[in-house]
């Protein structure tokens, strides 16, 4: 069985993206083979291209293949899931047309353990538990609301939680998904009476100072596509006084 982790300071990656207005440190990869490149991403980077303009996750990372490898021509790389803009850590893509179908398939079928931390601003109930509800979208706010019951057009959501971590004020959530809905995480979390650190959009408090919210894809496990091995790669946390706190307990 192999194993990928690797937890290291945010720095420039050793292949830096030379594209203008790009900052050079915010990508980390933390994993790489022939067919699969997972990345660390940081708050305020975007996956794809939006409508700001910015440039996206994705081509910073095809900018690094292509000169990690010198490649003259076009680089192919497949989104294989998304994190939201203001959210933290690891985001897979594909090398290959080949790993994107069957990476797809894995996330499809839930054979993707996906792991997020979460600092939220009160501590829940129950030092443990599964929340169940069906969330429906409203694009126009781009939020999405949890119902307790089914109804029209909403999608059923269901995630387990876990208390991993507490402080004087804030209490860290070790969040496993079983689906995959728009701001699941934070629209459940905050049904919960647990809105995220810094997500004023779900009901925090007060903003983060750098804009992000204290939501964390720390780890992600799977078989692999081709190679059959389980891999299991883990995010550096964030470079913050309070995220560094938790990580050491």
């Amino acid at each position: 069985m192999s194993r990928a982790r690797r937890q290291r300071k945010r720095e420039k990656p050793p292949f830096g993206v030379s594209m203008q207005n790009q900052p050079l440190d915010i990508m980390i990869p933390v994993y790489e083979d022939n067919h699969i490149i997972i990345v660390s991403k940081h708050s305020g980077e975007i996956v794809q291209s939006d409508k700001t303009g910015d440039v996206p996750l994705v081509d910073i990372v095809k900018n690094y293949l292509k000169e990690k490898y010198a490649k003259p021509g076009n680089v192919f790389l497949g989104v294989v899931h998304r994190l939201d803009r203001p959210v933290w850590g690891l985001v897979a893509f594909a090398k290959t047309s080949k790993a994107l179908s069957r990476m797809n398939a894995l996330f499809r079928t839930g054979d993707v353990e996906k792991t997020y931390w979460a600092i939220v601003q009160s501590p829940p109930e129950n030092e443990s538990g599964e929340l169940v509800h069906w969330l429906t979208r409203n694009e126009k706010q781009n939020k999405s609301y949890a119902h307790n019951h089914e109804v029209a057009g909403a999608k059923k959501a269901i995630l387990s939680y876990k208390v991993i971590g507490q402080s004087e004020n804030y209490t860290l959530l070790e969040v496993q998904l079983m689906t995959g809905r728009h701001h699941q995480i934070r629209c459940q979390l905050a049904a919960m009476g647990c809105p995220i650190k810094g997500d004023l959009k779900y009901g925090a408090k007060r903003s983060n100072p750098d804009g992000s919210i204290s939501l964390l894809s720390r780890k992600i496990s799977f078989v692999h596509p081709v190679s059959k091995e389980t891999i299991c790669v883990e995010a550096p946390l964030p470079d913050d006084n309070l995220w560094h706190a938790f990580g050491e307990e």
